[in-house]
């Protein structure tokens, strides 16, 4: 009774006043059109690996219970919930937790010898990839009855997006006898060349998420996050606000990405500079990478992580390498950038850092320039580890896997373990 008096009592004034009363409708606003990302859900590989993995049951579900709320604030608590499913849903599968078709090296079977398996191994890390894009076009679809904003549509797919990252779930147990590592993976990225693309770091961050290694030092725990590979959520600051809490936390850390044809390199110089590729919405940025106070923002950082040790470890089947090549403007008035094999000059202004300058070079600056920033330069090992590029077996063009690319994904994954082992050890 006493809301139906509010409403009149709105209503009277409106028709003295001529004032108009926003309704539920008139506040919300259209729903978007689906993002160039989630636009590649409907060909067929997706479809493929959805279907394969069992999460093309992902997004219809969020859909079911998006349909059942009632308030913004109960959507809400739907999305962050079902994001953090998602994320522990692929942790799981990867670590050998939960149901899948089959796993490992030994299960890799074809049917009939040229039919398509049943299903995909634990280690893929394009489930959670793929799903997630389901379940983001299921919210910017999404017109509730009660109406709903654009900041508050943004606001749910933020919500979904850190959940299902693993970066509302990093937990570090207490304990000074226990080393704490964290770690970062990307999704995969230039889909439009081949759409059957893994990240083997982001399915090393699932692999390793939450696990312990042993070090000569005692154990070491493991937690990590996924990115996008977007320059708009860059520069919106996903990666300072994520990794700002944990940095003055940790023991090391290290960001990973995929990066050259059958090698790792440890990336020596990080640049302040963006080349223009494109990113998974197919948008380029050509800029130095927008930070908070640019007027203190140096051209280059530098990695603290023991380089050294992790060249010379026997890490695995892949070489290793310290990279220290830079692309530079130098100082003087010059235009023409100059490639630097020995790092960068003084005074230089940043074309490339050793890891290009694509989004990988760019997570490498931010994290290291947030350790600077927080005046940990001198006491945490930080820096960028490129993994060798994830590559099919001979002849398939066709496949969404075969028994050679999910060894390479393994073999990387194991070699990257050891790597941050040697980190450990030597920090």
């Amino acid at each position: 009774m006493n809301f139906i008096r509010v409403r009149l009592g709105v209503l009277g004034l409106a028709l003295l006043t001529g004032f108009t009363v926003p309704t539920a409708a008139s506040a919300a606003e259209a729903a978007p059109s689906p993002t160039v990302e989630e636009q590649r859900l409907d060909r067929a590989v997706p479809r493929e690996i959805l279907r394969r993995s069992g999460f093309d049951t992902v997004a219809p579900r969020l859909a079911r219970a998006l349909d059942e709320a009632r308030s913004y604030a109960q959507a809400r608590r739907i999305v962050a919930h079902q994001g953090a499913q998602l994320w522990r849903r692929a942790v799981d599968r990867a670590q050998g937790r939960g149901p899948a078709e089959y796993e490992g090296r030994e299960a890799l079977r074809w049917k009939g010898g040229g039919g398509r398996r049943a299903g995909l191994s634990r280690d893929d890390d394009r489930p959670l990839y793929w799903a997630r894009l389901g379940m983001t076009r299921e919210v910017r679809a999404w017109e509730p009855e009660f109406g709903l904003t654009a900041g508050q549509r943004a606001a749910l797919l933020d919500e979904l997006e850190r959940n299902s990252r693993g970066q509302t779930a990093l937990r570090y147990p207490h304990g000074k006898s226990l080393k704490r590592i964290l770690v970062t993976g990307f999704d995969p990225f230039t889909l439009d060349r081949d759409i059957r693309i893994s990240n083997p770091s982001g399915a090393t961050a699932l692999a390793l998420d939450g696990t312990v290694i042993d070090t000569a030092d005692g154990p070491a725990r493991i937690e990590a996050v996924v990115f996008p590979v977007r320059w708009r959520d860059f520069t919106e600051g996903t990666v300072e606000r994520t990794l700002r809490p944990y940095l003055p936390k940790v023991d090391l850390f290290t960001t990973v990405s995929q990066g050259r044809v059958g090698r790792f390199d440890v990336e020596r110089t990080n640049g302040a500079w963006r080349g223009g590729f494109a990113d998974n919405d197919n948008i380029g940025r050509t800029e130095t990478v927008p930070v908070t106070d640019p007027a203190s923002q140096p051209q280059w950082t530098t990695t603290t992580l023991p380089y050294r040790a992790i060249v010379a470890a026997d890490t695995g089947r892949f070489p290793v390498y310290d990279n220290t090549a830079v692309t530079e403007i130098p100082a003087g008035g010059g235009t023409e950038p100059v490639v630097r094999p020995e790092g960068p000059t003084p005074g230089s202004t940043a074309r490339a850092g050793g890891g290009g300058d694509y989004l990988s070079n760019e997570i490498a600056y931010r994290a290291t320039l947030l350790r600077d920033r927080l005046g940990l330069h001198d006491v945490l090992p930080g820096g960028h580890v490129h993994t060798p590029v994830l590559q099919f077996g001979a002849g398939n063009t066709t496949e969404v896997t075969d028994p050679e690319f999910v060894r390479n994904r393994l073999d990387i994954i194991t070699q990257v373990r050891t790597i941050l082992r040697v980190t450990a050890e030597e920090s």
